[in-house]
């Protein structure tokens, strides 16, 4: 294997050499799993520009990751909260749940949504790099903040789609919170996680995962209501997306221990007994072997996988939906036959309450 052939390599010092990789392989791995732990903050702290009160804020315990995020935090406009969706009252037996990396404007996401086969039901839509545009993030950034470079956005074209505008097209509630900036000084755009549905969203939680490359927010919202027999139900509801790359203080390796460390921090805040669908792309470069997606399943040990095909590009699994219901109920998900204009497909699903 690799490790022999470094071992009988002729270098210079060569044994000294093999043991200093070794033991850089080793913190590297060792940093990016550590200090996971997520701890509520104070709102006002996280978001200077006024963030809607219904939002609880947690942030890594980690000092170095908080000096990190707060580099990127300040390029960002507030979290959007509108509560369009009415409540309308009436018993829901299931709902359509779907979760979908959107690529930053480029899915069509009205299209998808009039394509369900009850596009007026009981919907929820648990989405991953949608952009925002408009005045409310910040037109002038301070030296030292960091951002992200462009991707789609209002730079695409008119048939790249602004969340806000996607969420009154289709008469949704949208919750929505930027982890980055989409561009540079000059960028009126952010982007990040959101969740949609024509069903009310409650309990509201903004999650910043322990730093890697770049900041990422996992938010949560609940929904409730009642069956056909008159029994309530309640259900939290996740978007997350975590990175795909190392940052420069993992020497650009170690991707998959800096996801693990996401997936644990996130994992370990969630971990009580309230029902859960948990999903988002997890950027899993060895799909279901991923150690991202190992610890993250273990953690919701109820997870049934129905359909295992690739969800970006068709090349890669990526894209995960992890649950813990309560008794009686029953979950199923499939990807999406077309991806919509997005680089992945959609993951579709049913939560059935009897």
């Amino acid at each position: 294997n690799n490790l022999n052939i470094l071992w009988r390599r002729r270098l210079p010092g060569g044994r000294v050499w093999f043991f200093s990789f070794l033991l850089l392989v080793a913190g590297v791995s060792h940093g990016c799993t550590a200090g996971h732990a997520l701890v509520p903050r104070d709102t006002a702290e996280l978001n200077l520009s006024g963030a809607p009160p219904q939002i609880s804020w947690f942030t890594p315990a980690v000092p170095d990751d908080s000096t990190s995020l707060a580099r990127w935090r300040m390029s960002v406009g507030p979290p959007v909260f509108l509560q369009t969706a009415p409540a309308d009252g009436r018993p829901h037996d299931a709902i359509t749940i779907v979760s979908w990396n959107t690529a930053v404007g480029a899915a069509d996401i009205v299209g998808f949504v009039h394509s369900l086969p009850n596009p007026g039901g009981p919907l929820v839509l648990l989405l991953q790099e949608v952009y925002r545009e408009g005045p409310e993030v910040p037109a002038h950034l301070a030296p030292g903040l960091a951002f992200a470079g462009r991707l789609g956005g209002a730079a695409g074209g008119q048939a790249f789609r602004e969340i806000k505008n996607v969420a009154r097209t289709l008469g949704l509630a949208v919750y929505y919170v930027p982890s980055m900036r989409n561009g540079g000084p000059a960028s009126d755009e952010d982007r990040g996680n959101a969740i949609l549905s024509n069903l009310s969203l409650a309990d509201l939680h903004a999650m910043e995962l322990p730093f890697e490359r770049q900041r990422r927010v996992a938010i949560t919202a609940t929904i409730a209501g009642r069956t056909d027999a008159g029994t309530s139900w309640r259900v939290r509801l996740v978007s997350a997306h975590l990175d795909n790359l190392g940052g420069i203080r993992r020497a650009w390796i170690g991707a998959e221990y800096g996801r693990t460390r996401q997936a644990r921090g996130l994992t370990a805040l969630l971990q009580d007994s309230e029902p859960t669908i948990l999903a988002g792309d997890f950027n899993t470069w060895f799909g279901f072997s991923d150690q991202a997606y190992i610890e993250t399943a273990r953690a919701f040990p109820e997870t049934r996988v129905d359909d295992r095909r690739a969800t970006f590009h068709g090349l890669l699994r990526l894209d995960h939906v992890f649950f813990r219901l309560a008794p009686g109920w029953r979950a199923e998900f499939h990807r999406a036959p077309a991806r919509f204009g997005s680089d992945h497909y959609p993951l579709v699903g049913t939560l059935r309450f009897n």
